[in-house]
Parts: structure tokens; C-alpha cells; sequence
């Protein structure tokens, strides 16, 4: 590492030498603003092409850093791992859509080379059900996508698959060629895969009796419903595993009694080691030549996630209706996290400074605030005066085409004028002195060299303007609402829309612009009501 590589600009490909993605190396990156991590993770894995897990302080930072990677460099597949959005030890069970992500991503990643994860660090933290379990229970298969057959024959068999001349039965394949037969577990039909080269050319379901092709399918998507098996197998070893590791009778807790009858009831996920044999970690679906970020303020994130999973385990653990499993064992203690990351290349990513001799800092700044102050008689004041005064490229995002439009609506107004561009390698490859573009970014980024400027709606107009981007709003039935809310009771938990899982602690009457109204009180992990 050499002082000459800290100048080279995050725009550049080879932003990390060789000798910082070995395994086992550590690197502080500094002077990193705005949305500069998203810069430099982007470019890095571009430039070693590998897989990337990026540990995020919290799910907000997560979703922004995921925007940021995705706007900086749209050839890099990027994953999101959702966290269940439930507190440590509750009594109920994560969203069914959550489950679907987080199994999709699962399935995935053992195939991927080069690719981004980002995952908030208390995400990071929970304990995962081991390659093996997902291996015999799942397989996504797309049209077009390339297809090693002697890695897949190898997968098939590792699951427990049998390879015989014809497929029959369920757990069989059969390779003839560039056709692969398969009968997956739970499958109503089995499957025909026709190769063209190594890429899957067309997937039809075909009849076993006769073996003659049925219908065609655009993708083969099989995936476990939960993060753990029900057969006959996984409750014994349920069975067996909870009698030793809790006293008394076993048959009198819910939990036992609904799992024996292949039940799965609210909150088994908090017992999911009892399922197998060993658990797993993210890091056991990844490569080992991988590198690990970490964002600013993990490392607090750490040590309050610990605090509060200690803290719920101390007021549940007494409960022998439903006994609860300690900490360490669903969930890696902070020193098993380094462990397992010590094999990896780390990189921490630092806004300010730093002034360690291997440290890499980088010539951004924190971006301007450039707010439209419409009280003053030129709103416009302060982003004319930056315009004027900044020496390189200007690009401003926007988070819809909608919004764009208004934007250039607002610009025109104030003689500026942008030239509109369809993403961040475009407005690198043109000379377009001020543009514009589409994209879901919060921060923006200014770099110093080369001189290059990124202004966001938020810069602009302030936080206010960005639109929520979850899941798809679902229909929502007054009367239910108010029925749910009337029989919530204090301490009960509840998942807000906007803000997560937090506790009901009742209704508080404000008066806000001159009006009386009751609110709900809620409280959440961090406390913040």
C-alpha cells in the first residue's frame, strides 16, 4: 500500500491494491462522506471481483447503502439480507415475505463469485440454518441462467439426490447430455432442464410414468416455507435436544407440544438451534476469499444489540410455560464474530480521518447543504453560489422520473439547465457539465478529485421530500384496525409501518395546531418513544 494509492480517485477501478483484499488483511478507509462507502464498495468489488458483505449500524443504513451501490455501479449484483424485524426472545413469528427474502438470498449466494451482501451488523449476528438444510430443501433455477452441470450433480448429491439412469421417484436426477432430469423433494411434478452450452435453455415439467414434457416454466424456484425443516427427523432431534437442554416437563410448554405434532408456533424461530445439529453463520455462504466491510459505528451497534438481547433474556428467562435458549447460543458473541471474519479481507469505513500509517483516506467532503429557502427574495441563493464557486461536474438525482421532471421544472426557473442522463456511468462517460438522473439516493457525494458533485433531493428540499420504499402497501380494513387496537393491551407487542416492532404502552393525549387528539405510545429497543 503505498501513499500514492490514498490519492487515486474513488472513481477509478483499481481504488484497492491486490495486497489489500488477501485474506486476513485489515484496512481503515477515511475521508468518506456522504455517499462515498457506496463509491468505494462499488469499485472495490469491481476491481476484485468477489463477494462482498457489507455490515450496516442499523436496517435504515442498509436499505441507503444498497441504494448507493446500485446507483454507482448497476452490473454488480447487489442482495439485501432482511432482518426478521422481531426483538430478541418475542412471542411471534417474522413475516412470512421477510422468511421468502432472506431464503431467497440464502439460495443464492452459494453460487455467486462476485456480488454485494448488505446486512445491518445485528442481522450479522444471528445464527443461520446450515448450508446443508437449504441445499435439500431448495433450488432456483432461471432461464438463461449458466448451469455447471458436474457442480450441480455434485450439489444434488451432497443434499442426499440420488443419480439414476431414470427419474421416478422424489430425491432422483438423471444427467443424459445436456438434459437433466430432477424430482425435488416436496414437488408435485419433476423437471426437465434442457442445456444449450452451459445455460439453461428451456425448464418443462414432464410425466414419469411416460416421461413425456409437460408445460414450460420461465424459472424453477423451489424454497423451503421456513428457516428450519418439520419432517419426522428434525422433530425428534427437536424433541430430544429440547428434553436435555431445559428442566422439568417438557410436554406441559406450548412450544414442545405444538413442534411434537409438526406444528410450527409463534416464536420458534427463537429455538432454532434445537432443529440441527450445528447452526451456520452468513459467512458460511460466502467464498473464503470475501471481503468484509464495516460501516461507521458497528462496533456500537455491537456492543447495544448485546446489551438489549441480555436484557430481554433476564426478564424472559424464568417464564416455564416457555423456557428461552441463552444468548450465545442464537446468536455470535462479538468475539466468534471476529473470529470468523478474521479470515477475510476487512475493510472499516471511517467518515473523518485517519492518521494510522496503512490507513487509506480519500478526497471527499461532506456534501453542502443546498436547501431552497423560499423566505428569501433569491431561494436559490445557495446553490447558485456553489454552481459558481465549484470547479468540476455537476449531477443532480432525483428519486423518481416524476420528481425529475420537477426538479428540471424548479432548475429552468433558475437558469440552470441540465442535460438529462440515464445513470452515474453515463454522466461519467459524457462531458456534460451539469446533468441529471434518476435514482433512490439520499446522500449526495463531493469529490475533490477528480472534481465531481452529486446533489440529492434531500440537499435541496430536505429530508421530508424522500418517499418510504418497502414492501408493497397491502389493503387496509378500518374496522380491523380499530378492533386490533381496542383489544392491544399494555406491554403487548406491535409492528408500526414506518418505525418496526417496538411495545404498546397505551394512548397519551397531545394538543398539536390547536387540536386535542389521543396518540399511541410506543417504545422501542433503543428506547426512543
Amino acid at each position: 500500500m503505498t501513499a500514492a494509492a490514498s490519492r487515486e480517485p474513488l472513481t477509478r477501478p483499481d481504488i484497492l491494491s491486490p495486497s489489500v483484499a488477501a485474506q486476513g488483511a485489515e484496512l481503515a478507509c477515511g475521508q468518506l462522506y456522504g455517499s462515498a462507502p457506496g463509491l468505494l464498495i462499488s469499485a472495490a468489488v469491481s476491481r476484485h471481483p468477489a463477494m462482498a458483505i457489507v455490515a450496516t449500524p442499523d436496517a435504515r443504513s442498509a436499505y441507503r447503502l444498497l441504494d448507493e451501490v446500485r446507483f454507482y455501479n448497476k452490473s454488480i449484483p447487489c442482495h439485501l439480507f432482511a432482518d426478521w424485524e422481531t426483538l430478541p426472545y418475542d412471542v411471534f413469528s417474522p413475516h412470512q415475505d421477510i422468511i421468502s427474502e432472506r431464503l431467497t438470498t440464502l439460495c443464492q449466494l452459494p453460487q455467486c463469485r462476485q456480488g454485494i451482501v448488505v446486512i445491518p451488523i445485528a442481522t450479522l449476528l444471528h445464527r443461520l440454518p446450515p448450508r446443508s438444510f437449504l441445499d435439500a430443501n431448495s433450488l432456483v433455477l432461471d432461464l438463461g441462467q449458466r448451469f455447471d452441470v458436474e457442480a450441480m450433480r455434485q450439489r444434488f448429491e451432497k443434499a442426499g439426490y440420488r443419480c439414476v439412469s431414470q427419474v421416478m421417484e422424489h430425491g432422483e436426477f438423471a444427467v443424459r447430455g445436456s438434459l437433466i432430469d430432477l424430482y425435488p423433494m416436496g414437488s408435485k411434478q419433476p423437471y426437465r432442464i434442457d442445456l444449450f452450452d452451459n445455460e439453461i435453455e428451456s425448464i418443462r415439467g414432464f410425466n414419469p410414468d411416460d416421461q413425456r414434457s409437460t408445460e414450460n416454466f420461465q424459472q424453477l424456484r423451489l424454497l423451503p416455507a421456513r428457516e428450519f425443516p418439520l419432517d419426522e427427523g428434525a422433530i425428534t432431534r427437536f424433541r430430544q435436544r429440547y428434553r436435555s437442554e431445559f428442566e422439568g416437563n417438557a410436554s406441559e410448554t406450548l412450544i414442545y407440544r405444538e413442534v411434537s405434532q409438526g406444528n410450527a408456533p409463534a416464536g420458534v424461530e427463537y429455538y432454532l438451534p434445537l432443529f440441527f445439529e450445528e447452526t451456520a453463520s452468513l459467512f458460511d455462504y460466502l467464498p473464503d476469499n470475501s471481503l468484509f466491510f464495516q460501516l461507521n459505528g458497528c462496533e456500537n451497534a455491537v456492543d447495544s444489540f448485546w446489551r438489549d438481547v441480555n436484557e430481554r433474556y433476564e426478564q424472559n428467562r424464568h417464564d416455564i410455560q416457555r423456557p428461552i435458549l441463552p444468548p450465545e447460543k442464537l446468536f455470535l458473541t462479538p468475539d466468534t464474530l471476529q473470529q470468523l471474519s478474521n479470515g477475510l479481507a476487512r475493510v472499516k469505513i471511517k467518515a473523518v480521518k485517519q492518521t494510522a500509517e496503512t490507513a487509506l483516506n480519500y478526497f471527499t467532503q461532506s456534501p453542502p447543504e443546498l436547501h431552497f429557502n423560499h423566505r428569501d427574495e433569491q431561494p436559490e441563493r445557495a446553490l447558485k453560489t456553489f454552481i459558481s464557486n465549484f470547479d468540476g461536474r455537476i449531477v443532480f438525482v432525483a428519486e423518481s422520473a416524476g420528481r425529475r421532471e420537477a426538479m428540471l421544472e424548479l432548475l429552468h426557473r433558475h437558469d440552470i439547465y441540465p442535460s438529462t442522463l440515464s445513470g452515474w456511468q453515463q454522466f461519467l462517460d459524457s462531458d456534460s457539465a451539469i446533468a441529471i438522473t434518476v435514482a433512490p439516493l439520499e446522500h449526495g457525494l463531493l469529490l475533490a478529485e477528480p472534481p465531481l458533485a452529486v446533489i440529492t433531493e434531500p440537499q435541496l428540499f430536505g429530508e421530508q421530500v424522500l418517499q418510504k420504499r418497502r414492501r408493497k402497501a397491502r389493503y387496509r380494513d378500518s374496522d380491523t384496525i380499530i378492533k386490533s387496537l381496542s383489544e392491544l393491551q399494555i406491554g403487548a407487542p406491535v409492528v408500526h409501518e414506518d418505525h418496526g416492532v417496538g411495545r404498546y404502552l397505551g394512548l397519551q393525549t397531545l394538543t398539536t395546531s390547536g387540536i386535542t387528539t389521543e396518540f399511541l405510545l410506543l417504545e422501542y429497543a433503543d428506547n426512543d418513544k
